[in-house]
């Protein structure tokens, strides 16, 4: 009866949240822009509000709304009031519900939310931890930035404009890609990386962190790979192949420190995937264990940007008895559903003339079918080995679109690099897909065609307004539409060398991809988006001391 008499209560108090939407307005600068967004007059004080939290909300949630609170009471030195469970049902039953409510909603959807804003009243309603920090999220942009400012100023009032928003995600994979292969970033540069993701709502980070120019992730049962693997014996200069500036550069994550890494982004709702790219991009690995490659070295960690044709050699069972305990090792630190593999750009050169290859190719009966090569075939073969192993261990693997040659095991997930095709591809042929295409989503890109303006970058131009232009339906059927899981943008780092370049690459091209993944595509409007940023997302960055591009 106590529980039935508390939903009537909080139905009766809340009825105006029901009433139908009214035609979305474009007056609040939210990035994504929500579903649904009905404006009305005046604002609500956060200042000195009571926080009111429903007793069936989570630990974390709790903690979630906690942290705003007391971002408000910093700022303006004034406290606000936390309501101990209890208190909500009891200021209900007072009729005097006042300040930030939050209440547990489960018809919701786990990433799904809604918020009431009153002269009096800030409502809001989720039904789990994600749902209840998106709408956190939204609200720091509802208010003034300061919010973001470690500067206190008592003078601030926090006001929220009368809105009734409500909201959820068109993708579940809302991902953002960063190489900390090419050039390292410490822990507290990649937890930046992460807070902004949070901020506009992004939910996937992909690691890259193993290749040619760098193995960053500990292994303790191959201690070579930091040892040796992490480090090179230079960098090129420029886009001059020929040289090397002599200065030893390297460096790689502890496992205290991924594990660190793993939970910041788990409490900011961000799952990480990591990636070991294989067979190809793997000097790293020779480099500190050459008798995993074909020829058996001696093989360096690249002081260049490219492809080596040095790879794995799939036919040395050692290779695969490597790759199964590092990856034991690595599901410990990572509890993703899913492993990304790589399996891009892998030169067959050496497997042509290995005699452990052809051997191995001979045992399995492969053969080229006139499309594909023998020796695109062993690839196959690796992909499936490792993927099975994979999901023994009850992970799923992603893939670059290159695993679609030759033949892929049902289950595998394609991230499409090389425009749409493969993506395309991919999904008629029954695999689900992560659209992630160079022509709108490679941040390493030139922001400008004015390049002699831009930072060196690896060349390409994809300004914002192309990114933001993106519509990951273009040339699916609807069958096809189903197996799109999401959408990425990727930052390779050949030519980005510090944590403002790095940052002033992905800002803002990040809020553009952040309309692209959320939006639904008739709910988009890049004249109101690039008003946001102005107005808004410039502000923030300035106030969290972001370096970024100006429009």
């Amino acid at each position: 009866m106590r529980q039935y008499l508390r939903l009537l209560i909080l139905g009766l108090i809340f009825l105006p949240a029901a009433l139908p939407a009214k035609k979305a307005s474009t007056s609040i600068n939210v990035i994504p822009y929500p579903q649904s967004v009905v404006t009305g007059k005046g604002y609500f004080k956060g200042a000195g509000a009571n926080f009111n939290c429903d007793p069936e909300i989570d630990n974390e949630s709790v903690r979630l709304i906690r942290e705003f609170a007391e971002r408000i009471k910093f700022v303006t030195g004034r406290t606000n009031s936390f309501a101990s469970p209890v208190g909500l049902v009891k200021v209900a039953e007072e009729g005097a519900m006042k300040g930030f409510v939050f209440i547990k909603d489960s018809s919701k959807g786990p990433e799904e939310y809604s918020i009431d804003i009153t002269k009096k009243t800030c409502t809001v309603k989720a039904s789990s931890k994600n749902g209840f920090l998106y709408a956190l999220q939204t609200l720091r942009q509802l208010t003034d930035p300061a919010i973001f400012s470690d500067k206190i100023d008592p003078s601030q009032k926090f006001l929220f404009p009368v809105v009734s928003i409500k909201d959820k995600p068109r993708f579940a994979y809302r991902g953002m890609h960063l190489d900390c292969s090419r050039h390292f970033f410490p822990v507290e540069e990649v937890k930046k990386y992460l807070d902004i993701m949070a901020l506009y709502k992004l939910n996937r980070l992909h690691w890259h962190l193993t290749d040619d120019q760098g193995w960053r992730v500990e292994i303790k049962a191959y201690p070579k790979l930091t040892q040796i693997g992490a480090f090179r014996n230079g960098t090129m200069i420029g886009k001059d192949f020929s040289s090397n500036d002599g200065k030893r550069y390297g460096g790689y994550y502890t496992q205290d420190q991924i594990r660190e890494v793993v939970a910041y982004a788990e409490s900011l709702g961000i799952t990480i995937i990591p990636e070991i790219d294989l067979p190809g991009h793997m000097l790293g690995v020779l480099s500190a264990y050459p008798e995993l490659g074909c020829t058996g070295g001696p093989y360096e960690v690249w002081t260049k940007w490219g492809v080596s044709e040095e790879v794995l050699c799939p036919g040395k069972e050692d290779m695969f008895i490597f790759l199964e305990n590092m990856f034991n090792e690595l599901l410990e630190l990572f509890p993703s559903e899913y492993i990304h593999i790589g399996g891009d750009e892998c030169p067959k050169t050496e497997w042509e003339k290995c005699p452990a290859c052809q051997a191995r190719i001979k045992a399995l009966g492969i053969k080229g079918d006139g499309k594909h090569s023998a020796e695109q075939f062993l690839q196959s073969y690796v992909t499936a080995r490792v993927q099975k192993f994979l999901n023994s261990k009850g992970r799923k693997i992603i893939g670059w679109d290159e695993v679609l040659e030759g033949e892929l095991a049902p289950g595998a997930t394609v991230m499409s690099w090389r425009g749409v095709d493969g993506g395309i591809k991919a999904s008629a042929m029954g695999f689900d897909v992560i659209m992630t295409p160079n022509t709108y989503c490679y941040f390493d890109y030139y922001q400008s065609d004015k390049t002699e303006q831009e930072p060196l970058a690896i060349g390409g131009h994809l300004p914002i307004e192309q990114v933001y232009g993106y519509e990951p339906f273009d040339g699916l059927d609807a069958s096809q539409q189903k197996h799109i899981l999401g959408v990425q943008a990727n930052l390779w780092t050949e030519y980005i060398t510090t944590n403002e370049y790095l940052e002033y690459m992905l800002l803002p091209r990040m809020c553009a991809l952040s309309e692209v993944q959320w939006c639904k595509s008739e709910d988009k409007n890049f004249d109101r988006f690039t008003s946001s940023m102005r107005n808004e997302s410039f502000k923030i960055f300035d106030a969290l001391g972001y370096n970024y591009r100006k429009y």
